[in-house]
């Protein structure tokens, strides 16, 4: 299966609401994933520009879209970003078929 790669930042009611009400939301986070047969890797709060990341696994781009679509939807981040990871295998099915390929650049 396929691995994402989200970034996430919550609004600031949102932080204030956790600071009130401390959980653990890695555990929504899992629950979200297992809903279209995905798993959790990994859940990671951090300073920066973004609050947060997670690794999740997703049987296809539809089900992570999904997935996005909920939290985003759900208004409790200001933002978030998800980026398909390729494994090194893929990379390389990827560098070999872009060498097949006559690019152009514009105006060339």
């Amino acid at each position: 299966m396929p691995l994402y790669l989200s970034r996430f930042s919550y609004t600031p009611e949102t932080w204030a609401r956790l600071i009130v009400h401390p959980e653990d939301r890695a555990k929504a986070a899992q629950a979200y994933i297992e809903s279209v047969g995905g798993k959790l890797h990994g859940f990671w709060y951090a300073f920066g520009t973004h609050d947060g990341y997670n690794l999740w696994e997703a049987p296809d781009n539809v089900s992570m879209a999904a997935v996005a679509l909920a939290i985003s939807g759900g208004g409790a981040l200001s933002s978030f970003e998800t980026t398909v990871l390729l494994t090194v295998d893929e990379t390389m099915d990827a560098l070999r078929k872009a060498g097949r390929i006559q690019y152009r650049a514009p105006g060339g």
